[in-house]
């Protein structure tokens, strides 16, 4: 139901090599140099290190939710490029009113990357054993609030689409819809899903010590 099956004793190489190859990617994309490739890669290795990485070195090995949660993170936050290739047939953002841009303090970036990272790796420590976390239809409900944090970041990035420049440039501030009762419903989705993976994997503190920083 889970993957229970699944045992994999983490490769430490791999780990490291892909850190590596992301950071230098990562190099490459603030001076607006990297390729499709390596943009990838920076992300491949920042959810890495998040889902497998850490419960890799707490345990020894990975099964079960961590594997399943990298997939989804990787799905969940590559939605809005996919609904953008869908909607407009590429993945860059064209010409847009630079009065819409948004300038988020450094300061305020590197405490939600920390608070990120510190989050994952402290979950991966409290974490029980990961073979002894239950599986088959007692997950079901996990499955179904993950399935359901998808549909409404999808809904939520479909239907902002239609008052934005290639998915992510507004032109206008929407207030109506979904966005009535929700202001931040991509932030929500987004919280939602982080609490889902602390809870699937039996993590309360984790997901306090996390919503601080999300």
């Amino acid at each position: 139901m889970y993957f229970s099956w699944t045992w994999l004793f983490w490769p430490w190489y791999i780990a490291v090599g892909l850190a590596v190859y992301g950071i230098y990617g990562y190099s490459k994309h603030i001076k607006d140099d990297a390729s499709v490739v390596e943009q990838l890669a920076i992300v491949t290795a920042a959810f890495k290190w998040l889902t497998l990485v850490p419960p890799g070195y707490a345990h020894g090995f990975l099964e079960g939710w961590p594997f399943v949660f990298c997939f989804v993170y990787h799905y969940f936050f590559f939605m809005n490029v996919s609904i953008r290739k869908r909607l407009y047939g590429d993945f860059y953002v064209g010409e847009h009113d630079p009065k819409w841009d948004i300038a988020t303090p450094i300061w305020q970036l590197l405490l939600f990357c920390v608070g990120m990272m510190v989050g994952h790796w402290f979950a991966a420590f409290e974490v029980p054993q990961l073979h002894l976390i239950s599986g088959g239809w007692r997950n079901l409900g996990f499955w179904g609030l993950i399935i359901s944090i998808v549909f409404l970041h999808y809904h939520s990035t479909l239907y902002l689409a239609k008052y934005s420049e290639k998915v992510v440039v507004p032109t206008v501030v929407v207030q109506f819809g979904p966005y009535r009762w929700i202001r931040h419903l991509l932030y929500a989705s987004t919280r939602l899903l982080f609490l889902t993976y602390f809870i699937a994997l039996h993590e309360p503190l984790s997901s306090l010590l996390l919503l601080q920083f999300a």
